[in-house]
């Protein structure tokens, strides 16, 4: 039985890909914090369902002898390197913390495997925001990297503290450029899940505004649950490899509001205020990627569409708002 340990197993990801690799049979190994142990009801509730079937283990990624000694202990054949902060506007509040947790979890990660599971594949979860201002459309693997937020310049060392490990040390590393990705189990902080929480309670009368800033920001959106299988699929590979995921198709802001309002029968124009706060210091206005390789590579293709997507989350707030499903169990605060 092959053993896969998966750092940010409570996120959106983590627990998709926790549940496609016990389908599969493996071992799955959790890192979370402590005090996701202390509060599982709240924090933990992305994974509560599938709980009893995973070995979590209490850790923090700034601290190496933590990491070190949680990869000594389960000496995995997979590793998926998912933890991360990863809100891009919060990491213009406090970009210290985020580099340094990002770049150096990152570092003690590969550090940890290359001295005690050296034949451990490793996966990093990158980003498209590496790619910030960029020089061309689509982007795929060869596009220069131009990150506009300390999240993105985090996301870009990692990516090289990986593909170094794999040239300088043999490590079958590799880096998912992963466009964004949604699901009902998004962060209600992320855009993509505030405009479908607000739609749902808007239409069920318990709210009458949303504030969001730029509207005209375009995103490659994909459903998560396609994109874990990418993480997979590229760990499954002969030889290491870096791989761009995307859908190749792109939205804005204002089109997912269209989606989402219209499809609860309401005009967004009618609820929409613009908060000039809610504006990043440093703004990306199109990613876009070209999946091409993953395709021809991996097999890899995305079957969720931009519309079902919206809809299905849509769907999932209107029951917690509604009380189909327990509210409790979907938190407003956190990082997913």
């Amino acid at each position: 039985m092959k053993k896969a340990l998966i750092t940010g197993i409570t996120g959106q990801d983590g627990s998709y890909l926790s549940e496609l690799l016990l389908e599969k049979g493996y071992e799955v190994h959790g890192v979370v914090r402590r005090v996701a142990l202390e509060d599982p009801h709240q924090r933990m509730w992305r994974i509560r369902h599938i709980l009893d079937r995973l070995v979590i283990h209490s850790g923090s990624m700034e601290s190496y002898a933590s990491i070190f000694n949680i990869v000594e202990e389960v000496k995995p054949d997979e590793c998926y390197h998912l933890a991360a902060q990863s809100f891009v506007s919060y990491s213009f509040e406090d970009e210290f913390s985020t580099i340094a947790t990002n770049v150096n979890g990152t570092h003690y990660l590969l550090s940890a495997i290359y001295r005690k599971a050296p034949k451990c594949k490793f996966y990093f979860a990158g980003s498209s925001e590496m790619f910030g201002k960029v020089s061309q459309t689509p982007q795929d693997e060869n596009t220069p990297f131009h990150p506009r937020s300390p999240y993105g310049i985090s996301k870009v060392v990692g990516f090289d503290l990986t593909r170094n490990y794999r040239e300088a040390y043999g490590l079958f590393a590799v880096s998912g450029i992963l466009f964004n990705h949604e699901s009902p189990r998004r962060g209600f902080e992320f855009v993509t899940r505030k405009i479908t929480s607000s739609a749902a309670k808007i239409k069920l009368g318990l709210e009458q505004i949303i504030k969001l800033g730029n509207l005209d920001a375009k995103r490659d959106w994909g459903h998560a649950k396609d994109y874990v299988k990418a993480m997979w699929l590229m760990l499954q590979q002969d030889e290491p490899d870096d791989y761009v995921i995307a859908t190749g198709k792109c939205h804005s802001v204002r089109e997912f509001l269209e989606v989402a309002f219209g499809y609860v029968g309401l005009d967004y124009r009618n609820h929409i205020v613009i908060d000039k706060s809610l504006y990043r210091p440093a703004e990306v206005y199109m990613l876009q990627g070209n999946a091409g390789k993953a395709h021809e590579k991996l097999g890899w293709t995305p079957s969720v569409s931009f519309e079902a997507l919206v809809k299905e989350m849509v769907d999932h707030d209107l029951n917690i708002y509604s009380q189909k499903l327990p509210y409790e169990a979907y938190p407003v605060g956190g990082k997913s």
